[in-house]
């Protein structure tokens, strides 16, 4: 196993206290070389994850996320599942203020996916 594929499996989101919990601001994340695995034809699939978030009392450590997302890559998982896992991770970890995260998955077949969550 090379050393970035034992990163990725031993790796947990790791959260950070927010340096201003008394404030409003908008943390937006961009992650656009998501793959992961079509659970039909386990082709891979391709995408932009943007994360933007109001954080409360914690926010997201920027290299445990990237591994996290990392771990999708090898998954057979469906955009609306993955959209959807990635929020409840950050939901439960980080209890925002305010939360959305988008999938905007790269056109195959024809189709083009966008899959957005809010709190």
């Amino acid at each position: 196993m090379k050393y970035g594929q034992k990163e990725i499996k031993s790796s947990k989101l790791e959260i950070w206290d927010n340096p201003f919990p008394d404030r409003n601001y908008t943390i937006e994340i961009t992650y656009p070389e998501f793959t992961c695995l079509c659970p039909r034809s386990g082709y891979p699939d391709f995408a932009s994850i943007n994360i933007n978030y109001i954080p409360n009392k914690k926010i997201i450590e920027l290299k445990s996320l990237k591994l996290y997302l990392n771990s999708f890559r090898d998954k057979h998982i469906s955009h609306e599942s993955v959209v959807n896992e990635i929020f409840d991770a950050l939901k439960k970890n980080l209890k925002p203020r305010k939360l959305d995260v988008i999938g905007d998955f790269n056109v195959r077949g024809n189709v083009k996916t966008l899959i957005k969550v809010s709190l």
